[in-house]
């Protein structure tokens, strides 16, 4: 373990997680990920009672359930972090444990780079942004994306649950992306018209090498064409059935640090940028319930809430952040 990687492992777990020593530790990965696990495992150990590390078969899809037994075990513990290649954000093993009072911090993707990088973030900053959109969105009835390259969708949103993902989970019952920073929300389902020209990357593809265009009618990708992953896209969503088409959530970065890699797990927090997700949203209180969730990512929007543009080209619109 490089020292880079070691503190790296502590900011997440004291810093982000806030865990405390007589609390015990839960860290779950797969063979993909293994060096970051056993990371965290290691300065878990001298940060609370037990830290405890399980590796499993690395699942096939995002939101594919982990096995029974680890969906038991994530349940018994205070804390849980999963550095997996396929993210567990949109399980029900995540979901019961959180009920339960359990902090989970949910890595899909990670590497050592990202974790290096975006944890050394200055979360003041990234929470009073995160905060700052969040409250924007309060009694907003629509949101509207428009880009030059060919995106113009609009979403109903009034009245769902606004969830500020800051990257700091120490409450009980907490959980989140680690790295995180983003708002996000579940669109109304059934209501989501227009189109979607991903330019950036795409959550099971990577970066996207040419934009492929979604079009979306009554909140469902009915029609996916244009650059040569456009296939590879539709037939990933196919899939899990026709719900894995549905609109399931509409998030804009707010993490200065992150950059465009083609792991969505950063790429979602790049500020500057907007994803819109197809599938599970039932842990932002939606009710698409699939065994997938692929996020789409697009560069340089204008974002409108309502009337009022409140990101142009990507920039924020009369915000400062000051210490």
């Amino acid at each position: 373990m490089t020292n880079e990687l070691r503190d790296a492992s502590l900011i997440a777990l004291k810093d982000c997680m806030g865990l405390q020593k007589e609390e015990t530790l839960l860290v779950i990965t797969d063979e993909e990920k293994k060096e970051i696990g056993s990371a965290l495992h290691e300065v878990g150990k001298a940060l609370c009672k037990e830290s405890m590390l399980i590796e499993m078969k690395s699942r096939e899809i995002n939101g594919q359930e982990p096995p029974p037994a680890i969906a038991s075990l994530m349940k018994l513990v205070d804390v849980v972090v999963c550095p997996t290649k396929r993210s567990l954000t949109h399980t029900d093993a995540r979901r019961e444990a959180v009920k339960g009072g359990v902090r989970v911090g949910t890595m899909p993707g990670i590497t050592v780079d990202c974790m290096v990088r975006c944890l050394s973030a200055d979360y003041d900053r990234i929470i009073h942004l995160t905060d700052h959109i969040a409250e924007k969105l309060v009694g907003v009835e629509v949101i509207r994306v428009v880009t030059e390259k060919g995106t113009d969708i609009s979403m109903p949103v009034k009245g769902r649950m606004i969830i500020p993902s800051r990257g700091v989970l120490r409450e009980k019952g907490q959980s989140g992306n680690l790295p995180s920073g983003e708002v996000f929300l579940a669109p109304w389902e059934d209501k989501t018209n227009g189109t979607i020209v991903v330019d950036g990357s795409m959550a099971g593809i990577g970066m996207i090498k040419e934009p492929v265009t979604i079009e979306v009618v009554d909140g469902y990708a009915e029609k996916i064409y244009g650059g040569a992953q456009a296939q590879e896209i539709a037939d990933m969503l196919d899939k899990s059935g026709r719900e894995a088409r549905a609109i399931g959530e509409f998030g804009i970065g707010t993490n200065y640090k992150a950059k465009l890699t083609g792991m969505i797990l950063e790429d979602e927090k790049v500020f500057g940028t907007i994803h819109i997700a197809f599938g599970n949203n039932k842990t932002m209180g939606g009710s698409i319930f699939v065994n997938s969730h692929y996020d789409a990512l697009v560069k340089e929007p204008d974002v409108y809430f309502d009337q009022e543009l409140i990101m142009e080209k990507g920039k924020m619109k009369n915000y400062q952040y000051t210490k």
